[in-house]
This record gives structure tokens, sequence and C-alpha cells, in this order.
């Protein structure tokens, strides 16, 4: 979005130091500072004030600061908070007419979000959507989708992230969502939070946050989601077996793709789901659902069969005997079990899970035992990666490992996946190299 340093410090209720420049977009990452855009220089491990120097040599148009003097050759908007003021800069830009979309869209959940997103702005591509990079889903991400999508776009697509009780709450007062997407409550940041029942309150702030006019879209299948529909006085439209909008498998392909039937209150359409897993049909809905509640029609469903989905997150990679599956971004017990559901899918004589370390889960060890237990049930090999909680000692050369349990497998199916923590992106690269043609 476009807008002034004037309106900045309007916004925000800082004190403007320097000329009134037009500014184009933000960014709180030097790295990916456009020329034209506002720094916002965070406070954390490290002090962004540090990179404004950067900033300004990169073409910052502008910068906030939490430094009264502000900078010798950028103009300045001294705020108490530049995180607060980027929140309050999003919240203005939102609700400011010349500025504002006709729809936000936000899009949580234990598991599923980031690919939900995806899945949303790939069906609204044609109706003109801007939605999250990556899994840009907090008190950062949320201002930064906001403030760096096009002016009066029709529809941006939030994705919200939580740590704790009151998170999407502050992430709803930014954002103002109209359409609120759950796509499951699992267990993930259980051992900040507690148990399900306290995860469920953290993540139905979203369907509260609603306005009358707007609509709730829940999963049927999760008794949990389903539930929230009594916290609101927007509509609700529910997706998933037990649905308003609903799928009906016509055939799964040796990658474990399903080609489905989608029929909701605004029609039917056919379509092949580009990436394995019963749990992706689910996410399909999500999206099906949203895209009926905006446009009145399916008719953009059609291009989630070319989706692109946000890295690592389901990356399948046919490598002729060997099918590599890169699921490393995250996981928790829920995620998991999902993606030995896919690799089971598989039209393979060999699925072997490469696992990382859940993290942030209460009951950890008996978490971790229990996902080497349904891979167990499911005829899926664990090679388990810096890590002995799925008991057995972690490998340290998991190429050699992986060779040594296919060897004379026809065709293979390989997924790797654990939390960000973890970062076995590397690893799955690693498989792809080695076990390409």
């Amino acid at each position: 979005m476009r807008f002034r340093a004037s309106d900045v410090a309007h916004a925000t209720g800082g004190r403007l130091i320097g000329p009134d420049v037009d500014i184009d977009g933000a960014s709180f990452d030097t790295r990916d500072l456009i020329a034209g855009m506002l720094f916002v220089p965070v406070v954390a491990e490290r002090d962004g004030h540090e990179f404004i120097a950067d900033a300004a040599t990169n073409g910052a148009a502008a910068t906030l600061t939490e430094r009264g003097d502000g900078h010798e050759f950028l103009t300045s908007i001294n705020v108490a908070s530049t995180t607060d003021a980027f929140g309050a800069l999003a919240r203005w830009l939102r609700s400011t007419d010349h500025h504002a979309p006709q729809v936000v869209v936000g899009v949580t959940g234990s598991v599923g979000k980031t690919t939900t997103k995806d899945l949303v702005a790939s069906a609204l591509a044609s109706h003109g959507v801007h939605a999250a990079v990556a899994s840009l889903n907090n008190d950062l991400g949320v201002p930064s989708t906001i403030v760096n999508a096009p002016d009066r776009i029709p529809v941006i697509v939030c994705e919200m992230g939580m740590r704790g009780l009151g998170q999407i709450s502050r992430l709803c007062d930014v954002a103002h969502p109209d359409i609120g997407v759950v796509t499951r409550v699992g267990a993930a940041h259980t051992e900040l939070l507690g148990g399900l029942d306290d995860v469920a309150t953290a993540k139905a702030e979203l369907v509260q946050a609603l306005p009358a006019s707007g609509t709730a879209v829940l999963n049927s299948d999760d008794d949990l989601v389903v539930a929230m529909a009594i916290l609101t006085t927007a509509d609700v439209v529910t997706y998933g077996s037990r649905g308003d909008v609903r799928a009906e498998t016509l055939d799964i392909d040796y990658l474990g793709c399903h080609r489905v039937i989608v029929r909701s209150p605004w029609g039917s359409s056919e379509l092949r789901i580009p990436v394995p897993g019963a749990h992706m049909v689910s996410n399909t809905l999500a999206a099906a659902a949203v895209c009926g509640v905006v446009t009145g029609s399916l008719d953009g469903l059609g291009a989630v069969e070319a989706v692109s989905l946000s890295s690592h997150r389901m990356r399948t990679v046919d490598l002729g005997r060997c099918i590599v599956v890169d699921d490393s971004y995250n996981a928790n017990p829920t995620s998991m079990v999902a993606a030995l559901d896919a690799l089971a899918s598989m039209d393979v004589d060999r699925r072997v899970a490469v696992l990382g370390a859940m993290a942030e889960i209460a009951d950890s060890d008996e978490q971790h035992r229990n996902i080497a237990a349904e891979a167990a049930q499911r005829g899926i090999d664990v090679v388990a990666v810096g890590t002995s909680a799925y008991g057995q000692p972690p490998v340290e050369d998991v190429i050699g490992a992986l060779r040594e349990v296919t060897a004379g497998s026809r065709r293979v199916g390989i997924i790797v996946k654990a939390s960000r923590s973890a970062q076995l992106e590397t690893v799955a690269a690693e498989i792809i190299s080695a076990f390409r043609p």
C-alpha cells in the first residue's frame, strides 16, 4: 500500500522527523527491503536499529525508530514501540477507504494454516488476492501482509498463529477479518498452553472477532472446531465429511494425490489435488468454502490444481524409483499422523519416514513414542535424526541408512518431517540429491 510518512505518524501517534516522503510498503528485514519501503527496526535478540543505515543504503524511504533523534539521512517516525506501531499502521490502512481491501480472510489452526492459506489464495487468484508470504503469521507477519498488499485489493488472506492466549485477538484487532477459517485443533504449543481445550480457546479468538456480517468457516470433522459456531453471530459454513462443503473422492493416484468432486451450496467442481494425503482434501474444502463465500461460485477452485505451496510443505518430488516428500517445515502429533497417512497412501512397496523432534508439545516423550507406533501400524520404517525420542538411536548417515532400508525395493516413498527447530530441510535436499537418477 502507498502512504506518506505523515500518515505513519498519524496512525501510530508518533513524531515525524524529516521530510514527509512517499512510502510504498514496509519491511522489518533489510534483506527483503525494496526501495521506497518503510523500515521497521524490531528490538529482539538483535536490535534492528543497528540496521537502519543498511536500510537507508538499500533505498528505504523512511524508518520507524524508538530512538528520539531519528536518523541523519532518513525520514524517521519516533514511536514508543516499533512492533506496536507496525500493527497500528496496518490497522489504520485496513480501515481507511482508499487503502482498505474489500475482504480480509484470517486462517488459523494447529495444522494446515499455511497450506490452507496458499489454497485459498490460489482459488481466489482470478478474483484478486494478496496473501501472507510463507508463514508470516505473528505480530510482525500480519501487519506485513496488510501493509504490503496493493491498495484496495479485493481480498487479503492473513495467516494467524499463536503462542498463547490473546495473541490471535491482537492479530484480529489489526486485521479485522471478515472471514475466519479454523482448520484443526491439535497438540501444537501444548507445552505453552496446557491441553487441547486451551488450544481451542486460543484458536476460537478468530471466530469471536468476526463481525455479524462475516462468516466463520469451520472444519466439521473436528468437534472442538465445529463447537466454535456458538461463539459468533457471524454466518457459519462448515466443511468436511459432515459439512456444507464436502468431497467425493473419485480416485487416488500412485503419489497419493486425490481426484475429487467438491459439492457445495454454490455448485460442484471436479479437480485433482496436486499434493498427497487425505488432509489435503480437507484443506482444499476450506479453500472451496472461502471461494464460495467470497465469489458466490466455485469457478476459481480449479486453480488449486496448479497451486504453489510455501516451501517445505508436502513438496513432492517424483524421482522414478523414489518419491520424496519434503514436509520439513514444522510438525506436531496431529500433522505427523496426517503425513504418515499420506505416505501410506502412496503406491510404493517400501515407505520410510525420516523424522526429527517435535517441539513445544506436552508429554513429549509419550507423543514421540506414539508417532513411532503410528508409523509401525502403517508399515512405515522410521529413520530418526537428531533425537532418540522415537525409541531408536538417531542416525548420523541418513543417506546410508536409507539406502540400507530401501535396498531391493521396486519403488520407495520417503517423507521428511520435524519441527522447525530441527532444520531437516537440509536433510530433505540431501535425500533428493542422493536419490536423483
